[in-house]
């Protein structure tokens, strides 16, 4: 068969078989309600880890592909520790933050949570942006994170 008819073949066929597939199935709201709170629950642990100087506590959440972008990419959890050490070190944390928005997949297997970034005094000085991802055996763990500025 020519390649020419093998393609308008394709093209006719493949409409029909995409509408025959099954439609997701869509949580209910209730359920949607329970992730999302689950997710807050989690990114408030973090920022309280960061908050309480619990450098392992604060580990746990990173996912062991993580990245976290700012000025060069931090590609995995020990390059975010390094880079972070100072900060998880310090006698009183440099900010803090907590989510204002949290979204989750129907799915259930990412989310993303975003909220300000806050200096000791509780002026904004960045907005966080996260990027979670349920884990096999329950929990969350971030996977992307990255800030812009206070207005951005």
């Amino acid at each position: 068969m020519p390649s020419r008819r093998k393609a308008m073949l394709a093209a006719a066929v493949l409409p029909g078989a995409a509408a025959a597939a099954p439609a997701p199935a869509w949580p209910s709201a209730e359920e949607i309600g329970r992730c999302t709170e689950e997710v807050r629950r989690t990114e408030t642990a973090f920022a309280a880890a960061f908050a309480a100087r619990d450098v392992q506590a604060f580990r746990r959440f990173l996912a062991p592909d993580t990245i976290w972008v700012g000025q060069t990419p931090l590609h995995g959890p020990q390059a975010v520790m390094a880079a972070w050490q100072a900060w998880l070190t310090a006698p009183q944390p440099p900010f803090s933050w907590s989510p204002d928005l949290v979204l989750v997949l129907p799915s259930g297997e990412l989310a993303r949570t975003s909220g300000p970034v806050l200096d000791p005094g509780g002026k904004p000085i960045a907005r966080f942006h996260s990027t979670w991802r349920r884990e096999p055996a329950g929990g969350w763990q971030i996977v992307f994170d990255f800030g812009t500025s206070a207005d951005g």
